[in-house]
């Protein structure tokens, strides 16, 4: 029974609930993909991270109950104890040379990527030059280590070297960076970032979650499209957007990798990726392999809707890629206006503080090679309908 030790956090979720910001969270009963079913309502979904709709593809299915049926379930164990499966070595191998890598490990998730590498190599007495917009998963990262951190203006290399040559040549310096800015759509300057690194003798590292399946050749992500392949020390990858599963990677150095295997903790002391989540991707990666045909239709789906609301006269931001901002700016404006697109049958929730800066609310609208050119129109009136009812347009 709850007494008055939680009084102070009812009074903080009060005050959440009055800016707008509280976080509801709506319930999926459906498989994912361009349409889907959200608290009992069929709806266009314009919400999810799955870039090519190959969270329920057929062939990722069948992969996956194959492997079920000839290993089961769970790892039983950490992979440094008795759960390192031949999948996961298979999938290590796979990722390896789709990224045109030296070695790859695998973990549990995108976000333990970041908690695994940073605190591993950014040790006491380092400095990490970190960009003020990079993700929450590299934050808590840096707040891990032991390093001082220091943060540059967001993509802005002027900054970052006016920054890092004020420090001590001799101190290590880690230069960490999102790829696609998870908020914004934007991309990384990285060819610039790779050549401060290299000048100033800095470890460069950039997390390519909303890259990956998104931009270079088949979807291979940030450092494909900018040709650096090898010239960027450490690349951090999920497996929970373009390639539809759960789960997260690193790539890099046959020594970096090594390192990790020895020191990474979450790898030390947390369970292996299960055995079907492991399956999956080990298939999605073939897929891409294979075929860059998803990637194209992704992007032509993402050309037509990003004219379509500028047609309109909405708002998208700098985006450069999948991921559209539409900014609205007041955070319960925007769950209002998130609300409005649910009811017309559309789903594509608010974003707010914490999230973003305050002031800079928006409808995150994420594409998908499963939407067809039909669900993109129905979206775009359904985005005009909800402006002009809410006077943002005339």
């Amino acid at each position: 029974m709850e007494n008055n030790k939680y009084d102070w956090i009812k009074e903080e979720l009060n005050k959440i609930r009055d800016q707008g910001l509280y976080i509801d969270l709506r319930t999926v009963e459906s498989a994912m993909g361009g349409r889907i079913k959200v608290d009992g309502k069929e709806l266009l979904n314009f919400c999810a991270n799955n870039y090519l709709g190959l969270a329920n593809n057929e062939r990722i299915v069948t992969a996956v109950k194959k492997a079920i049926e000839e290993y089961g379930i769970g790892p039983g164990a950490v992979r440094t104890i008795a759960g390192n499966h031949k999948l996961h070595n298979d999938l290590e191998k796979a990722l390896t040379e789709f990224k045109n890598a030296e070695d790859c490990i695998v973990l549990q998730s995108g976000f333990i990527a970041n908690l695994t590498v940073i605190p591993a190599i950014a040790q006491e007495n380092s400095l990490i030059y970190s960009d003020e917009l990079n993700h929450a998963s590299i934050i808590d990262g840096c707040r891990l280590s032991k390093a001082v951190v220091i943060r540059y203006s967001h993509t802005n290399t002027v900054d970052l070297r006016n920054k890092i040559s004020e420090a001590d040549p001799n101190i290590k310096k880690l230069i960490v960076t999102d790829g696609v800015f998870s908020m914004d759509g934007d991309i990384a300057p990285l060819a610039d970032l790779q050549q401060i690194a290299q000048e100033f003798n800095a470890i460069l590292m950039v997390d390519d979650a909303h890259g990956e399946g998104v931009l270079g050749n088949h979807g291979r992500g940030v450092v494909d499209h900018f040709g650096l392949h090898r010239k960027i020390d450490i690349e951090v990858g999920t497996l929970s957007k373009a390639f539809g599963v759960v789960g997260g990677y690193i790539t890099g150095s046959n020594t970096l990798i090594q390192w990790l295997k020895q020191r990474g903790r979450p790898f030390l002391f947390s369970s292996a990726l299960t055995i079907p989540d492991t399956a999956a991707a080990l298939e999605s990666v073939k897929i891409l392999s294979e075929s860059d045909e998803l990637v194209k239709r992704l992007w032509n789906n993402t050309i037509i809707f990003k004219e379509g609301m500028k047609r309109i006269g909405f708002n998208i931001g700098r985006s450069q890629t999948p991921i559209v901002p539409v900014m609205l700016g007041d955070a319960q404006f925007a769950k209002n206006f998130s609300q409005k697109l649910f009811e017309k049958g559309l789903f594509a929730t608010a974003i707010g503080f914490p999230t973003v800066a305050e002031g800079s609310a928006r409808i995150r609208v994420m594409m998908s090679a499963d939407h067809t050119h039909e669900d993109i129109y129905k979206a775009l009136d359904i985005f005009k309908d909800v402006a002009t009812e809410l006077n943002i347009i005339s």
